[in-house]
């Protein structure tokens, strides 16, 4: 995977720990950086964010106008396909079900497409984001998000792996259909549950 650093090696462990999927190592203190573009400098005041397609109310938050929104916190863990696992994170942002109600989705809608603002994609069926299920995040742990892990806001979907999670998230477009975005169109898998392990293209 382009763009990789450290953290593709898992660790030994005398007992393992029931929150970790299978094949999944417990990363502790690091975080390691994963993506497959430059990373982008978007300042907060060029930084939007769209909820559009197949809704009835397309809407444009800036900065100012998210956080004026409820606020939400995840506390739980992240999985990424190349085996690591952060346990226990908080992130605090706005839950999609908040964004997504002021946007009024259509009732053909089944499925979404995450779009950054650099042009990255990943899809995700409509119940993936929905129910408590997804939050655009701003803070990790409760500092700013760094541009390297996807500030200023980033996507996330905790029960998937995390290149769902898009990094540099400009906003969601609603369709009626499937569309994969760029690593689903690579040979990861169409959806990425990590305890199924659904890493590639027939897993």
């Amino acid at each position: 995977m382009p763009g990789t650093t450290r953290g593709f090696l898992g660790r030994s462990r005398a007992e393992r720990d029931p929150r970790l999927p299978p094949g999944q190592y417990d990363a502790r203190d690091d975080w390691p950086v994963l993506h497959a573009e430059a990373t982008p400098r978007i300042t907060t005041d060029r930084w939007t964010f769209t909820v559009e397609g197949l809704v009835d109310e397309p809407t444009t938050w800036t900065w100012a106008q998210m956080h004026a929104l409820a606020p939400s916190r995840y506390a739980g863990d992240i999985h990424c396909v190349t085996t690591w696992s952060k346990l226990g994170m908080t992130f605090d942002g706005v839950s999609v079900d908040t964004l997504l109600a002021a946007a009024r989705p259509q009732p053909p809608a089944t499925h979404v497409v995450a779009f950054s603002h650099t042009g990255y994609t990943t899809n995700l069926p409509l119940a993936d984001v929905t129910d408590g299920k997804a939050w655009v995040v701003w803070d990790a742990e409760g500092t700013a998000l760094t541009a390297e892990h996807g500030g200023p806001a980033r996507l996330l979907v905790p029960h998937l792996y995390f290149w769902k999670s898009a990094k540099w998230v400009a906003g969601l477009r609603l369709l009626d259909h499937d569309d994969p975005g760029f690593w689903e169109r690579n040979g990861y898998h169409d959806r990425g549950d990590p305890w199924l392990e659904q890493r590639y293209r027939g897993d």
